[in-house]
């Protein structure tokens, strides 16, 4: 059972609570049976609608919240695959590049020795799945 619907009990238990309070109190006083039915009915709607609200507030937070968490999580895996990739390939200074994403956007910075350095780095990370977009700002730096 998720938070979602753990919430969505607990309103159901607040509007029985309430809607048997109010029953109660209508007993008490004079007056018609409709009438007290009418104010029973009354009590039970309006906290029927605090209760749907609040649900529906807390089901869009949470919503919200998990949208986020996944969007981070995804982004924090492609950085560790596109890494992965790079330390993986050989003649590469793994040391000497940083791999940062948002977004399914990889940023590539950092230096490589050569031209087919660079774009051997950015076709590892265009490889990886997930990945959008791909910014290399790497230096080429000749090492003599």
């Amino acid at each position: 059972m998720n938070a979602l619907e753990n919430f969505k009990l607990l309103g159901i238990s607040l509007l029985l609570m309430v809607g048997a309070a109010a029953g109660l109190a209508a007993c008490d006083s004079p007056g018609p049976a409709e009438t007290a039915g009418k104010k029973l009915d009354d009590a039970a709607n309006k906290t029927g609608m605090k209760i749907e609200e609040s649900v529906d507030k807390m089901g869009e937070k949470l919503d919200q919240k998990s949208d986020a968490a996944g969007i981070a999580l995804d982004d924090a895996e492609i950085t560790t695959k596109v890494k992965g990739a790079i330390y993986s390939e050989p003649g590469l200074k793994t040391l000497r590049i940083s791999v940062d994403t948002k977004n399914g956007v990889v940023t590539l910075t950092g230096s490589v020795d050569s031209q087919a350095g660079f774009d051997r780095t950015r076709a590892l990370a265009e490889s990886v799945g997930g990945v959008k977009e791909v910014i290399n700002t790497l230096q080429v730096k000749p090492r003599y």
